[in-house]
């Protein structure tokens, strides 16, 4: 009945999938062939087109079908996907020393901090592409376009704090009307000139790059731009599985995909002048407002699903304890992967309007496209060859066999968009090198503070021997909740109470939450109790890198396991609040000490990030330098 069941849900978490994971790669054909022409500027001939849709087709066929979608997607942490996933798995090898580690852990910081660059050209092009249609339909259009892309992107960003449930209901069908739409325009074209199909030969490709190596060279930065969205396969495979995803790319997605690519190069076969935009003069003129209407939802969903995409990265990374505390916002009581977080919807509302005001047109972005997609594929490629070695335990003949064919693509990818640097590539690099930086500044400071407190802490063991055999000590009614990260050690708000009101609770547990690499922890395996004495318990909660942390609902289910009664009402939450101090000496330069430190004076309240009722928190100060 299950499996029967399952089967039934197919078609609809297929159509669910594709309408979230498909939304980046199915606008390409909006700008990507017009910019492989006008990127190396081309000369249209048959050698010219069918060369560049052959290098298009095995892109999509080795990349994306090959790479990510059989070999990549192998790779679940429980279900889970997305670079933060992969490098969980890695990090559990026990073939891969513990120093080559540290060098993974920066792949996988480089490869999400340009998936951040990706989240903010992503929503800018797209929408700007599909916009500039009405510039086909007449010139009136013109100065309206960049108004109507940022209108469109101000409403996508006001609505986020909302949820987009209601909209995701949406998605689906929009998006396989689009791909549908894009496929029939594709055969139309195909129809008139059916000799384009030969294109799928690689000898087309092969030619091109032999006889015309340099301007195959520069042509591959563009070609890049059919391939974006790659990694929101993988990313998004914790929604809805391997399957649905892969169904939907073999029979709905690459199909569609190549029919409009190729009744594109079919109509420039018949009329090179329509380089100026293939794509919408393909359409017929009856169905020109529709079919832009159309684009537009689906760059909008595009837009949507990388936005998602970056807030489940970041609140990753949060869990990670690789970015500082966000406010987070759960938008959805069903769905849990459904959150906002306001600082970083900002800053991406922020960022694509400078960029669409710097840049102006789709043609200009796309310099600034492709630079931070092909890096992230590299970081994608060395990340799953240490996992295929160590994890899954290939031989090395079978890993080799692997990774250097894929590695030399990605490295031919990355000189031809490095020459895109200058002329807009700079951006997406810029974001994520400041990306890079605050992610390795937020891990090392974090190291040192937790360094600098174990060294002054008193050991847990000791502290409680001496409160026992000690007189002087007054207890006072009530249960004190302690929230450590050093769990052997005593807590500094515990120190304080004892300094400042002379007095310790009758009660006293001492919490610690540790972030484990699985996506998500069973609430049978969430708490774990230690009794140390009468008057003092260490609760250990854990939680996956998915999870939202609830130490309410977590003390509820240690208080069943003590067969204690559970009463908030009693319990008197105390939390350190740190000061951190700048000194000179070791540890970070000092211009990395200072962004720490205004890191960790801007993080949200722990009561706010742990859902602890503010009425119940007490707060110590202290004071730690570093």
């Amino acid at each position: 009945m299950q499996s029967t069941a399952k089967k039934a849900a197919l078609p609809a978490i297929t159509l669910a999938a594709l309408g979230v994971v498909f939304g980046d790669i199915g606008t390409s054909p909006l700008y990507a062939l017009r910019q492989c022409f006008l990127e190396a500027h081309i000369a249209i001939t048959e050698t010219t087109v069918l060369g560049i849709l052959s290098l298009i087709f095995w892109c999509l066929m080795l990349t994306i079908s090959f790479k990510y979608v059989t070999i990549i997607m192998r790779a679940d942490n429980n279900g889970e996907g997305g670079i933060m996933s992969l490098l969980a798995l890695n990090l559990r090898s026990t073939r891969i020393a513990d120093n080559k580690k540290i060098f993974l852990i920066a792949i996988g910081f480089i490869g999400a901090s340009l998936f951040f660059g990706d989240g903010i050209i992503t929503p800018a092009i797209s929408v700007l592409s599909a916009i500039e249609g009405l510039s086909i339909a007449t010139p009136m259009f013109n100065k309206w376009i960049m108004p109507l892309a940022i209108g469109i992107l101000t409403a996508l960003f006001l609505i986020q704090r909302h949820g987009t449930g209601t909209m995701g209901k949406f998605f689906g069908p929009i998006t396989l009307t689009w791909f549908i739409s894009i496929g029939l325009i594709g055969i139309h074209s195909i129809s008139q000139t059916p000799y384009v199909l030969t294109m799928i030969s690689p000898h087309w490709a092969i030619n091109f790059i032999f006889h015309q190596p340099l301007v195959a060279f520069f042509t591959m930065g563009a070609v890049i731009l059919t391939v974006t969205g790659g990694e929101a396969l993988y990313a998004d495979m914790g929604h809805f599985g391997r399957l649905p995803i892969r169904m939907a790319w073999f029979f709905i997605v690459l199909p569609c995909l190549v029919l409009n690519y190729a009744g594109q190069g079919a109509l420039l076969l018949r009329n090179p002048n329509a380089i100026e935009n293939p794509f919408f003069l393909l359409v017929p003129q009856w169905a020109l407002y529709p079919v832009i209407a159309l684009a537009t939802m689906a760059a909008v969903i595009a837009s949507q699903a990388v936005i998602s995409g970056v807030f489940s990265m970041a609140n990753q990374a949060i869990q990670l304890r690789y970015l500082p505390r966000l406010t987070v916002h759960h938008t959805s009581d069903v769905e849990q992967g459904q959150i906002y977080i306001p600082f970083i919807n900002w800053i991406l509302y922020v960022s694509i309007l400078l960029l669409i005001l710097i840049f102006q047109t789709s043609a200009n972005l796309a310099n600034a496209y492709g630079v931070a997609v092909t890096m992230t594929m590299l970081c994608d490629t060395i990340l799953i060859t240490f996992l295929a070695y160590g994890f899954w335990r290939w031989k090395k003949w079978k890993v080799a066999l692997f990774a250097i064919p894929f590695l030399l693509i990605d490295l031919i990818f990355i000189a031809s968009t490095s020459l895109k640097i200058f002329s807009g590539g700079w951006v997406p690099m810029l974001i994520g090198v400041i990306v890079f930086t605050v992610l390795m500044t937020w891990r090392t400071g974090r190291e040192i503070v937790f360094n600098r407190l174990e060294k002054d802490a008193l050991p847990l063991e000791l502290f409680i021997k001496s409160v026992s055999l000690s007189d002087e000590t007054i207890f006072v009614p009530g249960e004190a909740i302690f929230l450590t990260g050093t769990p052997n050690m005593v807590p500094h708000a515990m120190l304080h109470n004892i300094k400042h009101n002379k007095v310790l609770h009758e009660r006293n547990i001492l919490v610690t939450v540790i972030t484990r690499d699985v996506p998500f922890v069973p609430d049978q395996e969430r708490v774990r109790v230690e009794v140390l004495d009468d008057r003092f318990q260490r609760i250990f909660v854990y939680y996956g890198f998915k999870d939202q942390p609830n130490i309410p609902q977590a003390l509820e289910l240690a208080y069943k396991q003590l067969s204690q009664d559970f009463d908030m009402m009693q319990m008197s939450f105390f939390i350190s609040r740190d000061r951190l101090i700048h000194t000179v000496g070791d540890g970070m330069s000092p211009w990395r000490e200072k962004l720490f430190i205004s890191m960790q004076r801007n993080t949200s309240p722990v009561s706010d990030f742990y859902q602890i009722p503010p009425n119940r928190v007490v707060e110590m100060g202290s004071q730690i330098e570093i």
